[in-house]
Order: C-alpha cells, then structure tokens, then sequence
C-alpha cells in the first residue's frame, strides 16, 4: 500500500470515472486501474462495483475511503507544516468566498497577491455560506472568506473588516442625504435569494415580514448585479453592502442613501478549521486583503453589527 494508491482510489470516488480520476491524477487510465487493483487484492476488498456507470462505491468501500481521505489529509498537512515552519507562502490553497463579497475582494486582491507569491496556488469558489462552513468542517477546503460570527467550535474566525450597508433607492421618493430603517417600504424592496446570507442581514435592518405577500410578483436575486438590475429597472428599492456601490456610475449614485447612526454593518472576516495549520498563509491573506480593503471603506464610530445567519 502507498499513498499514490490513496489518491487514486480517492479520484475515483470523487469523479465516478476511471478516465476522468486517470486524467485529474496525471497517468494513464491503466495504470491507475491496475494500481487500484493491486490494493484491492492485498485487503482483500473491492472498493468499486465496476459494473454500474457512473461507477458506485462498495459498503466496505465507502468505509475504506473515509479512512483514506483523513490520511491523505494528515499527509498534506504534515507537507504545510514544514513549509509553516519554515515561513514559506507555498503549496496549495482552496479558497471558499461568498457570492456577495467575491467581486469586489477577489479582483483586487489575487492580483497583487499571486505576482507577490508565485509558489502558492490559490483555488477559488463562490459559494454560498452554508456550503463553505460545510467544506471547511470536512477538511475539503482551507479558508472561507466571509460574513461573520458563525459561531461554529469545530472552527475560527479572524474578522478583517466591517462593511456599512446603503440605501440603493429607485422608487423617486424625494429624501434627505440620510436614512433610517424607518424609511425602508417593504412593498417595494427586494432581496437577495434564500441561501444567501446578505438576505438574513437585510431582513434583520428593515424589519421585514417575508411571509407577508407584497406584491403578485415574486423575486429574489441571485447576485448582487441581478438585485441592482431588477431594483432599478422595476422602480423598486433595496440594501447593498458599500463595496458594490464605489464603482457605481453617477446616475445610479445619486440613489444612494448612508443610515443615519448608529449605521448597520456586516463583519466580513476569514474562517478555517481549528487543526488549520498554515498559519505563514492565512496571515499573509489577512494582511493583504485587509491593506486593499480598508483604505476604499468609510470609517464609522457609530455602528452595529448584523448577524449574517
């Protein structure tokens, strides 16, 4: 048994495919079949019932790759502890960011930090918060970079920056330079779908009754450039969180609105596991988005927090 074995049982599993698991390990597709056969001859257990397409997971299979996956982490981790050690930003790293803060971090961001740490390789996803904190809790991913608490034990938290919400107002109702959730008219506003924490966050700030029919026509947005169509398009009016709205056109700024104090703000941090050992990286991301983050936000006194879940 060695761990190439692992990886490649491993790759089956999460592929379905002996060609597709060949591909993502880098060898010929017979070559892993017969690797794969040779394990399963010394255990004396077959992991894959080869007669099904995609190919399935046997009982004593399923069981085998569980252990598996913990040893082939314990294997990577013990590779990110020596580069740790060492103070090396190096290795591999996935990256889980939700869809409400990705464009306006992640391009900025990766940029400047990919030409400064050429020996790192950064995986990214967008993904919603339920499935980040998920993957983080199996191990299948290092950081998530999003809203905070999540109030979690078998994770951490490292907050980075607070973020004011703004009035994004296309109903034409004449107002002053600020506003209060008072002002918010739950006839006309619109929300970001369930699943997304944002929507949480804004239900909280306005008060609103979602169970409460407001109109005939039901509307969720899935992204953030959706809401700000659909809202402006339909005369509508909604929150934003102020990093989507500083590159906003003027037209469009004339509809913004800052709450008057204390102002609501969601806490948007970084988020791994508590057996998270590549400390040298999780720093030198922090540091980094924080030095590009901070300087385009406005600086508050007066503010409250809103739970994202």
């Amino acid at each position: 048994m060695n761990l190439q074995q692992l990886e490649y049982v491993i790759a089956v599993k999460d592929t379905g495919n002996f060609s597709e698991a060949a591909d993502k390990c880098n060898i010929g597709q017979s070559t892993l079949s017969t690797m794969i056969a040779r394990l399963e001859d010394e255990l004396g257990i077959l992991f894959f019932d080869r007669s099904t397409k995609p190919v399935t997971v046997t009982k004593e299979g399923f069981e085998m790759i569980k252990q598996m996956r913990i040893i082939s982490q314990e294997v990577s981790v013990l590779k990110e502890m020596v580069f740790s050690l060492k103070g090396e930003i190096r290795g591999n790293i996935h990256f889980g960011v939700i869809p409400t803060v990705a464009p306006y971090v992640l391009p900025g961001f990766f940029n400047k930090f990919t030409r400064n740490f050429p020996l790192l390789n950064a995986s990214i996803s967008e993904m919603t918060t339920q499935n980040i904190v998920n993957a983080l809790k199996n191990r299948e991913m290092d950081l998530g970079l999003l809203a905070l608490p999540i109030n979690d034990p078998d994770l951490r938290e490292l907050p980075i920056y607070h973020e004011g919400f703004v009035l994004y107002d296309c109903t034409g109702v004449s107002r002053g330079k600020s506003v209060n959730a008072s002002d918010i008219d739950p006839q006309r506003f619109w929300l970001m779908e369930e699943g997304h924490c944002m929507s949480h966050q804004v239900i909280q700030i306005c008060n609103i009754d979602t169970k409460k029919d407001r109109n005939n026509f039901h509307f969720r947005a899935g992204s953030i450039d959706s809401l700000i169509r659909f809202v402006r398009q339909n005369k509508g009016m909604t929150l934003l969180p102020e990093l989507s709205v500083i590159d906003m056109p003027l037209s469009d700024g004339e509809r913004l609105y800052r709450f008057e104090a204390p102002i609501p703000v969601r806490s948007v941090g970084l988020v791994y596991h508590k057996h998270f050992v590549k400390k040298a990286v999780l720093d030198t991301i922090f540091k980094a988005i924080q030095a590009d983050i901070l300087p385009k936000l406005q600086n508050t006194s007066e503010m409250v927090l809103v739970n994202p879940i």
